[in-house]
């Protein structure tokens, strides 16, 4: 929907929209700042609120083989903080509700950003988001339903073809068909059920600490694989059931893995499987980031923990080690 930039101009900074109106591309200042340390994080939030309050709006709901639209009641959440509650109420598609929750961190990200500028600037960006939350039911009814918007100055134009959308990730058409992938078939009830462990991972993956830690979204699980100087390393794995059935993961999982070296001399090597941790219930968020967070030790860490016995912790944690794969 809008572009959002930073202009240095008279000893302050500018932040500025830029945005498709009836005169073509336009841009008016959104409010002003003391220092790009302050407009830098403003800005990447905005956008990144953009882009995911937009994006849903811009694709096409073909799961089934059938061609629908994806829902739009997200764009209450810019304009309506108390309705930011309901962004994890319902469980309408993984990609839906992964892109929802990007939306949930940008919207906090951008409290967090303006709570360090004055009452003013905050002022500003609440008016913001609510014009960019108006032309977007605006422009969405006008293409969906064919109603004209009123008549306004420097309303803001919406299509689904030529919608202003910052590159951000989880908005491609194919990261949209590996988690339509992941849901072919479902239930509703294990449709919502995996939307709750996407949300688990989510959570746990936004509280940790470990700067390693990688949300591998698509593969439905986190992995930290410390880098160090030799391929014969570990690294581990939390993954989360497969609501499909068709990637052989029933259930949660902690499974801790080696990079063993090739025979050859390419410099590649082949991950081998040493234990696995199967949790009867579903896991926790403070007990996956409390994991993910003691896994930031690094090599050693995982050395030690990969020489746990069955029946036994991993070391500091709950998960209980339920079986080895070197017999």
């Amino acid at each position: 929907m809008t572009i959002y930039s930073q202009h240095p101009n008279r000893g302050k900074v500018q932040i500025l929209a830029t945005y498709q109106g009836s005169a073509g591309v336009s841009s008016v200042t959104v409010t002003s700042v003391d220092s790009e340390a302050i407009a830098g994080p403003i800005v990447d939030a905005l956008n990144r609120v953009s882009a995911y309050a937009t994006g849903p709006l811009r694709a096409r709901d073909r799961r089934d083989d059938r061609y629908r639209w994806y829902p739009t009641g997200h764009i209450e959440a810019l304009a309506r903080k108390e309705a930011r509650a309901e962004l994890r109420v319902g469980a309408h598609s993984l990609w839906y509700q992964h892109v929802i929750l990007r939306l949930e961190l940008a919207l906090n990200d951008l409290d967090e950003a303006v709570a360090a500028a004055p009452p003013p600037v905050r002022t500003a960006i609440v008016a913001e988001l609510e014009v960019e939350a108006r032309n977007l039911r605006d422009g969405w009814a006008e293409f969906s339903e064919g109603v004209k918007p009123p008549a306004v100055d420097g309303r803001r134009l919406w299509d689904s073809d030529a919608a202003l959308v910052a590159g951000q990730t989880a908005l491609s058409e194919e990261d949209r068909d590996y988690l339509n992938e992941r849901e072919e078939g479902v239930s509703t009830a294990k449709l919502r059920k995996a939307v709750a462990d996407l949300q688990v991972l989510w959570d746990a993956f936004q509280r940790c600490t470990n700067d390693e830690a990688e949300l591998r979204i698509q593969d439905f699980l986190i992995a930290d694989a410390p880098f160090v100087d030799t391929l014969d390393n570990h690294f581990i794995e939390v993954v989360a059931p497969d609501p499909s059935g068709n990637f052989g993961q029933d259930g949660w999982s902690v499974e801790i893995s080696r990079w063993v070296p090739d025979d050859d001399d390419d410099g590649g090597a082949t991950s081998d499987s040493v234990l696995s941790c199967a949790p009867s219930t579903s896991p926790s968020v403070e007990k996956i980031t409390e994991l993910l967070d003691l896994s930031a030790g690094g090599a050693e860490q995982l050395e030690a923990w990969a020489r746990t016995a069955v029946g036994e912790p991993l070391g500091g944690t709950g998960f209980i080690v339920t079986k080895r794969y070197d017999g």
